[in-house]
């Protein structure tokens, strides 16, 4: 045993370095952690898809003084290796791939025991579980982020029903997260791991994708890059004229259904394929997940009224066989399969959306805010803009005074 734990944590510390070489944003900002430990002092709870890119951040913000605690924000994106090595770095791990809920629930609890005095969440996880029950330990905190839509859309319910006892900083809503994390993170990761549990070809195929925000968008815009026909389901009209402008079909779910080899939902909430949506699907369709939670497909009612239920192509790719003999498969139990059964966004993805979580939280730690929800400050998302065009030797051009007085100028008069 000895010998195996060994060498679980040899290749998760091939993982984390392979992950530091790819994402210079985090490096430059390590470079000034490490001179002048800003987070000294402070508690950080983490609540992220515990991989490789996760396991630099909780590491960084480790280099930069504080006392850090993490666990996984779902029970199955862990990877074991990437905890073993990660505890090697003095960071307090909670995490393993496949729990329970309630084993879920407790890790989560034990992050929060260190009393954080700041918290990186996903999904609202933590959010959640301090004003449901811990609400003694959020005077102690300064703040916090988050980097999900999901996440998100939770704290401004909380916000709005002034029930957000500390801020929050939606980092998913910053011009750096959500146009690259989202749309180019999301659209390949996803791919990545639909191809590797199914080895089946998309070009030709149909895919429909319910939902088209920036996840969305995303997911949509890989597959016809793939050669997919693409059908897109929304409930908002808005989106729906954005989809079709971008050359996609828009259908209801019923309709779409019925078309597809391979369904995508990014949707953000619940019961987007069901029952009634099953029944017309043809035979061998592929349904996939890439929203937070595992409500998007009604997998419990396959569970349910499957005649049979077995492994296809592996164990993340189960066939549920129908009473006419229609089989569906589910990839990763409808959870997010991205990180179920893949490894996450791209590194270099990564590396801006925790270059802005990294930065967020100095200021959290430097400074002092009422309760609320707020935007990532304007500075931070354009210093991490400016990190990753320096690290790629890219140069833009830069406004002349001229054209900075012109643009400020209330009314343009002739030169």
């Amino acid at each position: 045993m000895r010998a195996d734990a060994e060498l679980e944590r040899s290749w998760g510390r091939r993982k984390l370095l392979w992950a530091r070489a790819y994402m210079p944003v985090l490096g430059g900002i390590r470079e000034r952690f490490l001179r002048e430990h800003p987070l000294a002092g402070q508690r950080v709870a983490m609540s992220l898809h515990l991989e490789a890119k996760t396991a630099m951040l909780a590491w960084l913000l480790k280099e930069g003084g504080a006392d850090v605690a993490i666990t996984s924000s779902n029970p199955l994106s862990a990877q074991d290796d990437v905890a073993a090595a990660l505890q090697e770095t003095g960071v307090e791990v909670h995490a393993r791939r496949g729990l329970s809920d309630e084993e879920y629930d407790r890790l989560h609890h034990r992050v929060l025991d260190i009393e954080p005095t700041l918290i990186v969440d996903d999904g609202s996880e933590l959010v959640s579980r301090l004003i449901g029950g811990r609400r003694s330990l959020a005077a102690a905190i300064r703040g916090g982020t988050e980097e999900t839509t999901t996440g998100v859309t939770r704290l401004k319910a909380l916000a709005a029903a002034d029930a957000l006892p500390f801020p929050m900083v939606a980092v998913n809503d910053a011009a750096m997260k959500h146009l690259f994390d989202n749309r180019y993170g999301t659209g390949q990761s996803t791919w990545d791991a639909i191809l590797r549990h199914t080895n089946l070809t998309v070009a030709g195929a149909t895919v429909v994708v319910a939902g088209y925000g920036w996840c969305g968008r995303g997911v949509a815009e890989r597959a016809r890059g793939l050669g997919a026909r693409v059908i897109v389901t929304e409930v908002d009209p808005i989106r729906a004229n954005e989809a079709l402008m971008d050359g996609h079909r828009v259908l209801p779910m019923a309709a779409a259904a019925a078309e597809a080899q391979f369904v995508v939902t990014c949707t953000g909430c619940r019961d987007v394929v069901r029952s009634e949506h099953f029944a017309v699907m043809p035979d061998g369709v592929v349904l996939a997940n890439a929203g937070h939670f595992d409500v998007e497909v009604d997998v419990r009612w396959l569970k349910a009224h499957a005649v049979l239920a077995e492994p296809g192509r592996d164990a993340d790719a189960v066939r549920y066989q129908l009473a006419d003999g229609r089989t569906v498969v589910v990839l990763a139990d409808g959870r997010l399969v991205n990180l179920a059964a893949g490894d996450g966004h791209p590194v270099e993805i990564m590396d801006l959306t925790f270059g802005l979580q990294a930065l967020t939280l100095e200021r959290l730690a430097a400074g002092s805010r009422p309760p609320g929800l707020y935007a990532v400050d304007g500075d931070v998302d354009r210093a991490v803009a400016e990190a990753r065009l320096e690290a790629r030797a890219v140069e833009i051009d830069r406004l002349t005074s001229a054209q900075r007085a012109y643009l400020s100028a209330f009314a343009w008069t002739p030169a």
